[in-house]
């Protein structure tokens, strides 16, 4: 039986979902997810663009929240193969889901991208949905990876090794 009490406890600290609050000044990006920032920069094939890659671990939460008010332009769901999370490739080839967010002219890709473990990706909005900073959009299971494209505009507030808390931490900041 304590085999099983621990994998029992275990997976509710896993599937935990704790309140965030977001900053309230509307410049502010908030990450979509809670992890280690593990990648920041221009996007190689597209430089108006610039990246956030965030680890979510499987002892990280793996909610998945909007970085902006905004409205659901598009999601795409792109089959792929499963790379650690950690890594840059799981990014380009691995599972995922794409959310295109939209407020006004401003656009923010959020890329949803399973791992290793984590064999599951779970999108709870459609298109034309609006979503609010911080609010709920969705969940990765067992470990995985979150990316979010900005326009180049954006002043970035994160660097390689910091760790975020979605719905909370600001990523970038709209000038």
């Amino acid at each position: 039986a304590a085999p099983f009490l621990c994998l029992s406890g275990f997976i509710a600290f896993f599937f935990r979902d704790p309140e965030r609050f977001p900053p309230t000044d509307s410049r502010y990006l908030v990450s979509p997810g809670d992890g280690k920032v593990v990648f920041v920069g221009a996007v190689q094939d597209n430089p108006s663009l610039v990246q956030v890659s965030i680890f979510l671990s499987i002892f990280d939460v793996h909610i998945n929240r909007s970085p902006l008010t905004a409205m659901v332009e598009n999601i795409q769901y792109m089959p792929g193969s499963y790379f650690p999370a950690y890594k840059d490739i799981a990014g380009r080839r691995n599972e995922r889901n794409e959310v295109t967010l939209v407020d006004g002219g401003f656009k923010v890709i959020v890329r949803q991208i399973a791992g290793v473990v984590a064999r599951r990706i779970i999108c709870t909005v459609s298109e034309n949905d609006r979503v609010k900073r911080g609010e709920r959009f969705g969940l990765i299971q067992f470990g995985s990876r979150m990316e979010v494209l900005l326009p180049s505009s954006v002043k970035l507030c994160v660097q390689i090794g910091d760790r975020v808390r979605g719905g909370e931490s600001v990523i970038a900041e709209r000038l």
